[in-house]
């Protein structure tokens, strides 16, 4: 889904960007995602710019203003990523609330204990539905912006499985699969995740062609 009108607005090949974000997890899924497309990176972490107050209820929203502040920012073109675990039964919680639900007294987030607050929420309830979602919003210095999203359905297991990948990935096995994404081979996940596929949308707009 293009934000503007008139047309999409393509990435150079060799061009540098910033990724919005300083969550090393994410870091590493879109860094890797982008490599093939000739684009060098650096992170939102390593240029020293702040996180933005996330302030919509919306992860396109969200995404928006993380990627418009960074660009700004920078004076590079900036994308950034806002996702979240959603469950069914808590009527999408924790949503776009997913890294307030890990967060600790001390400001620390743990994973570990934002799982279980969502099995213990959703135990007792039959349906074990639930999904991740992704949006993608690539934003240059003079405003254009590009926003695209991607979804990965399937349900929520208990206890959480394997140690690969971040967030509540152990706790989650797609539609169709039988590993989590915490126990599933890296390139698998990015084949299939929410991000790959919200990822596609954008290379298909805005990435080099050939």
């Amino acid at each position: 889904m293009n934000e503007r009108a008139g047309g999409h607005r393509r990435l150079a090949r060799g061009e540098r960007i910033v990724i919005a974000t300083h969550n090393a997890g994410k870091l590493r899924e879109v860094a890797a995602l982008l490599a093939p497309h000739g684009i060098t990176t650096v992170s939102a972490g390593e240029l020293g710019l702040p996180e933005p107050e996330e302030t919509e209820e919306s992860f396109l929203g969200n995404a928006r203003i993380k990627a418009v502040a960074a660009a700004r920012a920078s004076g590079l073109p900036a994308l950034a990523d806002d996702s979240g675990f959603s469950v069914a039964a808590l009527g999408g919680a924790p949503g776009v609330r997913t890294a307030d639900w890990a967060m600790q007294p001390d400001g620390t987030r743990d994973y570990r204990d934002a799982m279980r607050k969502v099995m213990d929420a959703a135990k007792d309830f039959e349906d074990r539905t639930a999904w991740f979602t992704c949006a993608l919003v690539l934003a240059w210095p003079d405003g254009h912006v590009e926003a695209f999203k991607g979804r990965a359905l399937g349900h929520w297991v208990w206890p959480p499985r394997g140690d690969r990948g971040f967030g509540y990935d152990p706790m989650f096995v797609p539609d169709g699969g039988t590993e989590t994404f915490g126990e599933m081979d890296p390139a698998r996940k990015h084949r299939i995740s929410h991000r790959a596929r919200a990822f596609a949308l954008l290379a298909a707009a805005c990435l080099p062609e050939g």
